[in-house]
């Protein structure tokens, strides 16, 4: 068992967090011992869980119905999948976003190296786009489609 300031420290979250979180229902059985909460390994997974979806973008009170399914019980299994699956779709979605502003810079960052060599954008635009370097080129495509 772990007290709130052991448990705060080792997900790196402030204490009014895990407090917010417990007030939201999301710990359905945490243990209290004279009203101190007490976190057990189902709370530390839970926390994990909750950790996992808040960096996808769920909110809160979405992913409190998915602990109100856990407590449920094996039927709510396909509204569990479901709904990770949707988490996870977004997330390549989101992923796909990044990748595109990510080849963008990588593609500026040639392109600016390349200026600066060469004293002059004049070769490089006669290259853009279909006569750029290999990497460059699936960088540019992928940035501009």
């Amino acid at each position: 068992m772990y007290s709130i300031g052991q448990v705060a420290e080792m997900f790196g979250l402030p204490i009014s967090t895990l407090r917010y979180y417990d007030k939201q229902g999301l710990f359905p059985n945490m243990e209290r011992v004279s009203g101190i909460r007490k976190f057990g390994d189902t709370e530390i997974e839970a926390l994990r869980v909750i950790e996992c979806l808040k960096k996808a973008g769920m909110e809160i009170k979405d992913i409190r119905q998915f602990m109100d399914w856990c407590v449920e019980g094996p039927s709510t299994y396909p509204q569990r999948k479901a709904m990770f699956e949707e988490r996870k779709a977004h997330m390549e979605a989101e992923i796909a976003h990044m990748n595109r502003a990510l080849d963008m810079l990588k593609f500026k960052c040639w392109y600016y190296e390349q200026a600066i060599q060469d004293g002059s954008e004049d070769r490089l635009k006669a290259l853009i786009p279909d006569h750029l370097p290999e990497g460059i080129q699936k960088a540019y495509e992928n940035a501009h489609s």
